[in-house]
């Protein structure tokens, strides 16, 4: 079984996201599970020299691009045992430090998804499915079948687009339909790409792909609601015996507090006395007051709505008089960057924030707190939360999306539970649960132990999500289940 990945960034090419967390690791399990899986991104200008310098020219093509043909070089490189491919156009694909935002995206990601199809007779494997993700990769699935449906080499091959955030949806205006497209007005009506007067690159890969699958199953059910489905909750309750949720994974060879470099001493939970060796180290680093028996949230995010930033700032206040210590790691809007500094400033012995991103910073933040702070309005997946149980830092969480279907809330009757969690979303709600899980670490340390246990005990490798994806693969091409 052949599938090739066509996304817009991966671990360790090119990441602004869990996107590319999950294009990096999940095709590595794949494999072990027996899934020739291979990987096609645009060769962006700031991958890293090391990589660059190690991909090897295959060929070069030209793509049509409405009326235009563009140069298109396919390059290749093995990593870890898979084998990625670079579609290479620096008038598109070199732009500085920068990745999506520019004003020409439409006519930058059209050109990906026709050059993905042209190079696919130049891989080294003919792909039984294109496993396509987010809007960047959308109309592959409507290019193909416009463009390439009576081409021999393309028959029998299926179309499979996950969503990872329904929100970032590539509207753009109708023009781009002809004029980098070339798709007829035939595809514009409401049930193919016509979105409220534009065009929408996220509703393609909906309405034209084989099945679609979600990063969550919560998520799953959510986006099918108006209050979640971003416009297209008709769509997707139209596609709901196609759509799937399946939880993303962690790279637990990747994330790992037993070997992590960035670590001031590594631990597993067997050794859980270790880690209070990185609340030490980071309260020193960081210029907290160095206190083991004080509790550290953490909060690692992008500062956004999405986020739950605004709760946070509702109620930041209440939260530093507690006993406790407040680190935040992340950037975003301009609004909570300087409230979040400021609040740092007036409280620079509870409060640490750090308006940036460091991978190192955020690995010692992850081992070092006692609990992890993520309220969001809403959330697909999530990939925080399952590093925090990684690392045995308990989770604070609402109950949406991915973080619902991952963090088990602590029942002190049950003892069942590695987490805390709230309902609605409402600072003074998220206020009383952090208070809860404030009290419970001074109170019983015996129980707080058992939860780390209990944390860095689950299981969120990509084993079993690869599982799944592999079962929707042999669904798709009509063989039957493995188990």
């Amino acid at each position: 079984m052949n599938v090739l990945f066509t996304a817009s960034e991966a671990v360790p090419f090119l990441k602004t996201g869990g996107l590319a967390d999950v294009i990096g690791a999940l095709p590595k399990e794949l494999k072990k599970q027996g899934v020739n899986a291979q990987v096609i991104l645009p060769k962006y200008g700031n991958i890293p020299k090391q990589f660059k310098e190690k991909m090897v020219h295959k060929t070069s093509i030209t793509v049509p691009v409405g009326w235009r043909n563009q140069f298109c070089g396919i390059e290749y490189l093995e990593f870890d045992g898979i084998a990625f491919y670079f579609i290479d156009n620096e008038y598109y694909f070199r732009r500085g430090d920068g990745v999506y935002g520019f004003y020409d995206d439409g006519e930058r990601y059209a050109y990906f998804c026709r050059a993905v199809l042209e190079a696919m007779p130049y891989l080294s494997e003919k792909p039984d499915i294109i496993h396509c993700h987010d809007w960047q990769t959308g109309m592959i699935s409507v290019l193909m079948r416009a463009h390439f449906r009576n081409h021999p080499y393309y028959q029998g091959i299926k179309t499979m687009f996950t969503i990872h955030n329904l929100r970032y949806q590539g509207v753009f205006p109708k023009g781009i339909l002809h004029d980098l497209l070339d798709l007829s007005e035939l595809y514009y009506y409401p049930d193919g790409l016509e979105f409220y007067g534009n065009v929408s690159f996220m509703k393609a890969g909906l309405v034209y792909s084989d099945i679609v699958t979600t990063v969550s199953p919560t998520y799953a059910q959510e986006i099918q609601m108006p209050d979640y489905g971003e416009r297209l909750d008709g769509l997707l309750r139209k596609r709901s015996h196609e759509l799937k949720g399946i939880v993303n994974g962690v790279d637990y060879a990747l994330y790992n507090p037993e070997t992590d470099p960035y670590l001031f001493s590594n631990y597993t939970k067997y050794s859980y006395e270790e880690k209070r060796m990185n609340k030490l180290g980071l309260q020193e680093k960081v210029g907290l007051p160095v206190d083991d028996m004080k509790p550290l949230i953490a909060v690692i995010t992008r500062l956004t709505d999405q986020k739950g930033i605004d709760l946070i700032l509702h109620v930041l206040q209440d939260i530093l008089v507690l006993d406790l210590q407040l680190i935040i790691l992340g950037t975003g809007e301009r609004e909570y960057e300087n409230s979040l500094k400021e609040a740092a400033w007036q409280s620079p012995n509870k409060c640490s924030v750090h308006i940036y991103f460091d991978e190192g910073l955020a690995r010692q933040i992850y081992a070092a707190s006692d609990l992890f702070l993520m309220p969001s309005q809403f959330e697909p997946c999530g990939i925080s939360q399952l590093l925090a149980l990684r690392y045995g830092s308990l989770p604070i969480v609402r109950e949406t999306g991915g973080l619902k279907d991952t963090v088990q809330r602590y029942n002190q009757n049950t003892k069942e539970g590695a987490g805390f969690s709230f309902t609605n979303y409402d600072a003074h709600d998220m206020l009383y649960t952090i208070k809860q899980a404030v009290e419970l670490y001074h109170q019983d340390k015996d129980t707080w132990s058992d939860l780390v246990w209990k944390a860095m005990s689950k299981d969120f490798s990509w084993t079993a999500s690869a599982k799944e994806y592999k079962e929707v693969y042999r669904s798709l091409m009509n063989l039957p289940p493995l188990s």
